[in-house]
C-alpha cells in the first residue's frame, strides 16, 4: 500500500486528499519508485485549478518531480538495477502518471540516475527548474557571454537557474524584482544587476546597463501588463522567451515598434528540451556537468513533510519563496 495524492474536483489546495492504493509493479518502459523527497513546481497547482495547458481527468494525479530508489523494473527497461537512486524530469503527461505519492511509476524516458553530488531533496528540486532554463537559454536564445539577459519573476526557481546558466556562459543576467526585499539575496545569487520594478524606472535602467541598446534576451514567466515595457527594452532582433502567464490579465504588443526592431516572441516550456529525447539527454548532461563543476546548484526555499502537502500549495501560492520548495516522504 502506498498514500499518493489526489484530488477529485479542481479548486484551491483543500481538494488536494490522501488516499491508500496499490501501486502495482512496473508495467514495460517503467520503474516503480519509493519516494524520499518531492519538487514542487506552479505547474502543479495550475492543473490542480484547471488552469494549466491541459485538463485534469478527474479524480487526478499531480506531480511531476520526484527523488527515491528503484524496487521494481518492467519489460524492456535497461541500464537501471534494483536499489538504484533517481529522480524524474518532468517528460509525461500528469494525466498519466503523478509523483506526489510514497511509492510511485514512473515511464523510464523521464528517470535519471541521481547526481552524486545532491541529496534527495535536491535532486527532486533540479530537473523542472534547470531544464526549462537551459532549453531557453542554451537551446533556443543561444545565448552568449556578450549578451544581457533580462529574468523577471527572478527569485522563483527557473528564474534562479536561469541566473545561474547565464554566468555559466558568461552573460550578464539581470534579475527583475517587484519590491526590494530579496534584492540582496539575488545579488548573492549571481544576478549581475537588480530592477526593483516597482521602485525604479525598468526601461531606464536596462538602457543604463546596455548602453542604450536593450537586452537581447529576456526570460518572462509573467506577460501581461508588464509585456510592453519589457519589448520597449529588448534590443533589435532581440528575443523575448515567454514561459508563464502569472499575470492573467490581457498581454499586448506594441506592432510597430516590435515590427521596426525586427523582435522575437517565441512561447517556451520545458516540452521543447524534455519531449525529444536527444535535447533532454544533451540537457541532462550539461545540468550534470555544472552540478559537478560547482557552477550550477539547486537553490531550496524550504522543505515541508509529505504529510502538509496543502499547506505547502497554499505556501507556493502566497509567492515569498525565494528558490524551490520541497516536500520529505
Amino acid at each position: 500500500m502506498s498514500r499518493i495524492v489526489r484530488f477529485a474536483a479542481s479548486g484551491g489546495p483543500e481538494v488536494l486528499a490522501f488516499e491508500d492504493v496499490v501501486v502495482p509493479d512496473a508495467g514495460p518502459g517503467e520503474v516503480r519508485i519509493q519516494v524520499k523527497a518531492i519538487g514542487i513546481n506552479r505547474a502543479e497547482a495550475m492543473f490542480r485549478e484547471d488552469a494549466y495547458i491541459e485538463s485534469p481527468n478527474l479524480p487526478a494525479q499531480l506531480g511531476y518531480e520526484a527523488a527515491g530508489v528503484i524496487d521494481s523494473i518492467g519489460e524492456g527497461v535497461t541500464g537501471f538495477e534494483l536499489g538504484d537512486v533517481v529522480s524524474t524530469i518532468p517528460a509525461f503527461s500528469m494525466n498519466q502518471y503523478g509523483m506526489y505519492g510514497e511509492v510511485v511509476l514512473a515511464p523510464i524516458h523521464a528517470v535519471v540516475k541521481h547526481p552524486p553530488s545532491l541529496s534527495h531533496e535536491e535532486a527532486a528540486s533540479v530537473w523542472m527548474m534547470f531544464v526549462t532554463a537551459y532549453g531557453a537559454l542554451i537551446e533556443s536564445a543561444k545565448l552568449t557571454p556578450q549578451d544581457v539577459v533580462l529574468i523577471p519573476a527572478a527569485s522563483s526557481s527557473v528564474g534562479l537557474a536561469a541566473i545561474q546558466i547565464a554566468n555559466l556562459v558568461g552573460a550578464t543576467p539581470v534579475a527583475l524584482t517587484r519590491t526590494r526585499a530579496k534584492r540582496q539575496q539575488l545579488l548573492e545569487a549571481g544576478a549581475k544587476h537588480v530592477i526593483v520594478t516597482g521602485e525604479e524606472d525598468l526601461v531606464a535602467e536596462v538602457l543604463k546597463i546596455t548602453d542604450g541598446n536593450g537586452a537581447r534576451v529576456i526570460f518572462d514567466p509573467v506577460g501581461g501588463a508588464s509585456f510592453p515595457k519589457l519589448m520597449e527594452v529588448l534590443a533589435v532582433e532581440g528575443i523575448i522567451l515567454l514561459y508563464g502567464a502569472l499575470d492573467d490579465g490581457a498581454t499586448s504588443i506594441p506592432v510597430l515598434d516590435f515590427l521596426a526592431k525586427r523582435q522575437t516572441i517565441k512561447a517556451h516550456n520545458i516540452w521543447q528540451t524534455s519531449g525529444d529525447p536527444t535535447r533532454l539527454k544533451e540537457s541532462v548532461r550539461y545540468i550534470v556537468q555544472g552540478f559537478a563543476s560547482g557552477a550550477l546548484k539547486p537553490v531550496i526555499d524550504r522543505i515541508f513533510t509529505f504529510d502538509e502537502i496543502v499547506e505547502v500549495h497554499r505556501y507556493l501560492e502566497a509567492n515569498g519563496q525565494f528558490g524551490k520548495v520541497v516536500v520529505t516522504v
